[in-house]
């Protein structure tokens, strides 16, 4: 190699970029083509392509060419991969937001000053009409 160093990104590093989740959100619907991508993403068409060829190389999406077309699809093998690696850790998760629930359940309805009481919500009372 000429000086290149390639590195090599874990898929928690590439998901790690809010786009890139975006255009596996998309994939996730169907297969896009590049053009669609971008302008789904408001993202100039180089900026999408580097996004996508990042997902390429950790193995997240495919490429199929058609003519001069990329139509890029969503591979799930790697986020099952990522999913059963923390399956174990989902009972941390799990257990916070069942004492949540079980707090907010508990919790009277009058502890909510009004002022914070969202506006369709139907224990805040509407203004008298005057």
């Amino acid at each position: 190699m000429c000086g290149m160093l390639e590195v090599v990104l874990t898929p928690f590093e590439v998901l790690a970029q809010p786009i890139r989740r975006s255009i596996l959100d998309r994939l996730r619907e169907r297969p896009c083509l590049v053009g669609e991508l971008a302008e789904q993403l408001r993202l100039s068409q180089p900026v999408t392509s580097k996004h996508l060829r990042v997902l390429r190389d950790a193995g997240l999406v495919t490429v199929r060419v058609d003519g001069p077309r990329r139509w890029y699809a969503l591979r799930t093998e790697p986020l099952t991969e990522l999913d059963q690696w923390l399956a174990p850790y989902r009972w941390m998760w799990s257990s916070r937001l069942d004492r949540l629930g079980t707090h907010l359940d508990e919790m009277p309805d009058d502890e909510i000053p009004d002022d914070e009481m969202p506006e369709n919500s139907p224990t805040k009372e509407a203004p008298d009409d005057v």
